[in-house]
């Protein structure tokens, strides 16, 4: 048996809150699984006048994309403002005015200058920081590409870690990548688009012993050699952390002083009733309350709270960790938690 009462808007509250989940895969085989899907690829400067899908160059593990459109895919999306070597910290905003024009109709015009500075570059800090990217012919730039089913709203900053052979790149917290063995910034990583961009900065990453870098796992090291290992090497590890929001609904059920005071339990009752009349005495199946029951200070207990729908089909439970005495002078509340 139950009793049902309706919920007023003031009675339901959705808060959100974020929580996290650390991944860590090594080996190539980890990333490509299907449960995970992260992918990387290699994006090449290919300056050819028409793009030839049948015979330009492709990359990735997961999903075939071809090197061309991969590099011009995140320059024109992340580096649309860094492309000149006095603008790596970024081409300067212009607000151009509006100015009546000399014509008789009066049309108004934007003044002529530049649209350098104006596209968005998804910046992932406040700070100012330099950004490269080579825009020299056969230049490549190495990307891996996290699924949003796996970082969730964002990759959460300081958790990203990236490696190979040739080194490990790590993230600074405020969009940079930075390679472990000589601290510089090596490429970006955009925490809201599950993507790290490997770009170099124009020199050596690694420290440098005569014309290749000592002491790491290959010798002999360039730019080039370091991007494309991070890109195809089996021997990769790749660690973060997901930033997901879920909401939490409090669901607050009130209970009256004059409601729900009578129990819903069937054991509260006889099975029986004794009769005596004048032919003698005899049993009828009409139930009354046991004596415990009919007591001025007897009160039911709460021992499951059920959530309904409109049509009163159950679509939750809650079960309280020992009965609840509703109380008979004042309100009793219980709060329902659910998260999704």
């Amino acid at each position: 048996m139950s009793a049902y009462k309706p919920f007023l808007s003031t009675d339901i509250i959705v808060a959100p809150f974020e929580v996290n989940k650390s991944f860590n895969f090594s080996g190539a085989a980890a990333l490509t699984a299907s449960s995970v899907g992260i992918d990387r690829y290699l994006g090449t400067n290919i300056q050819s006048l028409y793009f030839i899908s049948e015979s330009a160059p492709t990359t990735g593990q997961i999903t075939t994309q071809y090197q061309e459109l991969v590099y011009n895919s995140v320059k024109q999306l992340y580096y649309s403002n860094y492309l000149n070597a006095t603008e790596s910290y970024g081409s300067p905003v212009v607000t151009a005015s509006l100015y009546v024009g000399s014509d008789p109709s009066g049309d108004v015009y934007l003044s002529p200058y530049s649209s350098a500075g104006r596209y968005y570059n998804y910046p992932q800090t406040t700070l100012t920081f330099p950004k490269y990217f080579p825009t020299l012919s056969g230049s490549q730039i190495g990307v891996l590409s996290v699924p949003v089913g796996m970082f969730g709203n964002y990759i959460a900053p300081n958790s990203f870690y990236w490696t190979a052979d040739s080194g490990s790149i790590y993230d600074d917290g405020e969009g940079n990548l930075i390679f472990s063995s000589s601290g510089k910034i090596c490429g970006n990583i955009f925490y809201g688009h599950g993507i790290a961009v490997i770009t170099s900065d124009g020199q050596p990453l690694g420290d440098v012993y005569g014309t290749g870098t000592y002491g790491s796992s290959l010798y002999g090291l360039t730019d080039t050699i370091v991007v494309e290992n991070f890109v195809t090497s089996s021997n990769v590890t790749c660690s973060f952390s997901s930033s997901v929001t879920i909401y939490e609904t409090q669901y607050k059920c009130t209970i009256r002083d004059n409601e729900f005071n009578f129990t819903q339990n069937p054991s509260i009752t006889s099975g029986s009733t004794v009769v005596t009349s004048s032919i003698g005495d005899f049993y009828t199946p009409t139930p009354y309350l046991l004596g415990f029951a009919t007591a001025s200070y007897f009160s039911p207990y709460v021992t499951t709270v059920g959530l309904y729908d409109d049509s009163y089909q159950l679509l939750a439970i809650g079960k309280l960790s020992q009965p609840l005495q509703i109380s008979p002078t004042t309100d009793t509340t219980i709060l329902v938690n659910i998260d999704r």
